[in-house]
């Protein structure tokens, strides 16, 4: 009898068939996301009912969710963060679990920067206020020779320290996990997170939201920054305590902020809408055509070695 496979993620196969031509060569059942938007845990729990495994994004896979599968063998996860799945639990029911380690890396990184440069040249308010004829004049402020603060040195936080060296800036970096090697040669210093936060003109954040890293960044952090200062979040929205956030901006205790994720995704707080010092994105950071077609490649041949009991 051929494996189910449940598809959740919307961009999966859309540019190129080949991770959906993967499974149905191995004679798997597929079933497509069939509302266009991110799955409800009630959702999750009906279409999980007879699968054997899922790929999946950010839709919940929590342990009610798992245990109402009775079949699911795999869970291939499209992209990296794990926050969505209860991971302890599957594999405490022999369920594989996958991610797309690097697929997504270089799209993040360059959407974080590009989140650095429209808040700090606020591109956004300016291109909204020409479309009203307004032809405004507005000092900014600029990358160049500044010092960018990296919360987290992993694969992407590598990337965006490399990419803004075209800009001539500094990097200093927090991370509980010291590459001494990498930083050594590539002339990154090491520091706790409140100089990082003292010192910095722009942050961004590239840690995974677990118990120690959830609203890491709050009300005291945001005392400490500069008031030039921009932040931005491509991780996970829970890295941000989203009210500390709200009146940091509101107040002009810092410049302005770049956020692509959120607390309760799809959901973004009305506030947030209203203000000029702050870009948003639909959690839309690993969404290029490359980055796409590298994670449904990845995760479809994830899906596979599980199903065929290869590591």
């Amino acid at each position: 009898m051929a494996f189910k496979i449940l598809i959740t993620p919307r961009s999966f196969g859309k540019n190129d068939p080949t991770p959906i031509n993967m499974l149905k060569e191995h004679g798997y059942e597929i079933v497509i996301n069939p509302y266009g938007r991110m799955l409800t845990k009630s959702e999750m729990l009906e279409h999980l009912r007879d699968a054997d495994g899922v790929i999946v994004g950010i839709d919940p896979i929590d342990a009610e969710v798992i245990a109402g599968a009775g079949k699911l063998k795999a869970i291939a996860k499209y992209g990296v963060g794990m926050d969505n799945i209860d991971v302890a639990f599957a594999e405490s029911r022999n369920i594989a679990v996958t991610k797309t380690l690097g697929a997504n890396s270089d799209s993040v990184a360059e959407f974080a920067v590009t989140l650095m440069l429209s808040v700090a040249r606020r591109s956004v308010y300016f291109d909204a206020e020409c479309r009203k004829s307004n032809w405004i004049k507005s000092s900014t402020i600029q990358m160049t020779g500044r010092t960018l603060g990296i919360i987290g040195l992993g694969a992407i936080g590598k990337l965006v320290a490399k990419k803004v060296k075209g800009f001539d800036m500094s990097v200093i970096v927090y991370d509980a996990f010291q590459d001494q090697e990498y930083a050594a040669a590539n002339g990154v210093e090491y520091v706790d997170l409140e100089t990082l936060l003292r010192r910095s003109d722009f942050i961004s954040l590239h840690v995974p939201l677990i118990d120690s890293t959830k609203k890491m960044i709050s009300t005291p952090q945001f005392e400490l920054m500069k008031k030039t200062a921009v932040i931005v979040n491509t991780a996970r929205g829970g890295l941000i305590d989203e009210d500390a956030l709200i009146f940091a901006l509101k107040s002009k205790r810092i410049w302005g902020a770049g956020i692509d994720v959120f607390e309760e995704e799809p959901n973004i707080r009305p506030e947030l809408l209203t203000l000029e010092n702050v870009v948003l994105g639909p959690h839309c950071s690993a969404s290029t055509l490359e980055a796409v077609d590298n994670m449904g490649i990845m995760s479809a041949n994830n899906m596979i070695r599980s199903l065929e009991g290869r590591k």
